[in-house]
């Protein structure tokens, strides 16, 4: 695990990867609590019966969301920052959805920094972001997340 001392030394990580978080399992009980939480039950996520019969792969796939959610579940085995006051999402620059991950597959977070940049008692920090699924070549998302760190 990187541990970065505090908003400043994010600087020294510019355009370095960070590393590689461990597997995560996303099961058919992770993706039903969501579909409740999110409001979207659509059938390629929820029924499993008819996942059987006519989707590719005969498994519900997560939903894309609920994947992007589950980074922040993962960067705290990549890297943690010692000291700050404080950190904001501040957004992501760019998001593709690139793979699926169907019900019971193995998922990893990939990050490293993109950018850092100074902003008033703190830093805009870019990374770049991809969520691998076990076995398959294509991951699951490509992201720049962007979050604000202050000193």
């Amino acid at each position: 695990m990187q541990v970065i001392k505090d908003p400043a030394d994010f600087q020294n990580y510019a355009g370095k990867h960070l590393g590689v978080s461990e597997w995560r399992t996303v099961d058919q009980a992770l993706i039903d609590k969501y579909a409740e939480l999110s409001g979207d039950h659509q059938w390629i996520h929820v029924d499993v019966e008819r996942c059987k019969r006519e989707a590719p792969g005969g498994k519900t796939i997560a939903h894309g969301y609920l994947v992007l959610s589950i980074m922040s579940l993962m960067a705290p085995q990549i890297w943690t920052v010692a000291k700050r006051s404080r950190a904001l999402n501040y957004g992501l620059n760019k998001l593709r959805f690139t793979g699926t991950v169907p019900s019971g597959s193995r998922v990893r977070l990939k990050q490293g920094i993109k950018s850092v940049e100074p902003i008033e008692n703190g830093f805009r920090v870019s990374f770049d972001s991809v969520v691998e699924v076990e076995g398959q070549e294509r991951p699951a998302l490509v992201a720049e997340q962007v979050i604000l760190w202050f000193n």
